[in-house]
């Protein structure tokens, strides 16, 4: 088949393992792929050389910046924004190349699933859609704060059937090390803005947070991949707001000091 006017972008940073499965699952579809890698200490950029990607080296300015940064790059009618550890599936495939052929959105909503422990999960971290398919001339806009970045675009929006298969943990370890990460991350982002803690929140939300995957969404159906989920949950959401108060602690200390 001919190749869609379609670019792939894609943010990249150590991933020589993950980063083939993921350009082998759009190769006949993108006419070009774009990649901007921070300085990876691997094989990241020959296994995107194998591809044929273009690929510029920037240094880390956070995700919004970086994927900004990306879409400037792309000369393509339509964008895909994927990231290096996600794999298009056939339906979703089939569902893109329909929006860039004869598609009248905007923009484009992809639902992914998670592949975690060995198992597809159907229940946990679910309703999971991002907005990742777009058209150029839409404006598209990357805004968020540290964690959370989310896509923007000028004009209307639809959904595609299929979903991205999201092989987001290499293991428990690497999990619940970047489960860590990011309840920090979202405390700094708190701190920045001037949330105050509260020991209510830090309390009942990680409870609520675990019901939500495990009970609401039907986790435990997920097996027991779908009750580690909920702890990661449980877990980010106590480790958040500790993070925030030792925050305040701390800087109280230095303004007691001066």
């Amino acid at each position: 088949m001919d190749r869609l006017n379609l670019s792939v972008a894609l943010i990249v940073y150590n991933e020589e393992e993950r980063l083939g499965r993921t350009l082998e699952s759009i190769k006949d579809i993108a006419s070009e792929i774009i990649i901007i890698d921070s300085n990876s200490t691997d094989n990241t950029c020959a296994v995107a050389e194998s591809f044929g990607a273009k690929i510029y080296n920037e240094e880390w300015r956070g995700f919004v910046e970086q994927k900004n940064s990306l879409t400037a790059k792309c000369s393509k009618d339509y964008i895909l924004y994927l990231d290096a550890d996600e794999v298009v599936g056939d339906e979703l495939k089939k569902s893109i190349i329909a929006a860039v052929t004869n598609g009248s959105s905007a923009g484009y909503y992809i639902r992914r699933k998670t592949h975690y422990l060995g198992r597809l999960l159907n229940y946990s971290w679910q309703k999971d859609e991002r907005l990742r398919l777009v058209k150029a001339d839409a404006s598209p806009l990357w805004v968020g704060e540290i964690v959370h970045e989310e896509l923007k675009v000028d004009g209307n929006t639809s959904h595609l059937n299929g979903y991205l298969i999201h092989y987001s943990y290499r293991d428990i370890d690497d999990h619940f090390r970047r489960t860590i990460r990011y309840a920090r991350l979202s405390a700094e982002s708190y701190y920045i803005k001037g949330k105050k803690f509260k020991l209510s929140k830090m309390i009942f939300s990680p409870f609520i947070a675990f019901m939500k995957i495990y009970i609401v969404k039907g986790g435990f159906l997920d097996g027991i991949p779908g009750f580690i989920a909920g702890v990661s949950a449980y877990v980010y959401g106590f480790l958040k707001y500790a993070f925030l108060w030792d925050m305040y602690r701390v800087n109280k200390g230095r303004e007691s000091t001066k």
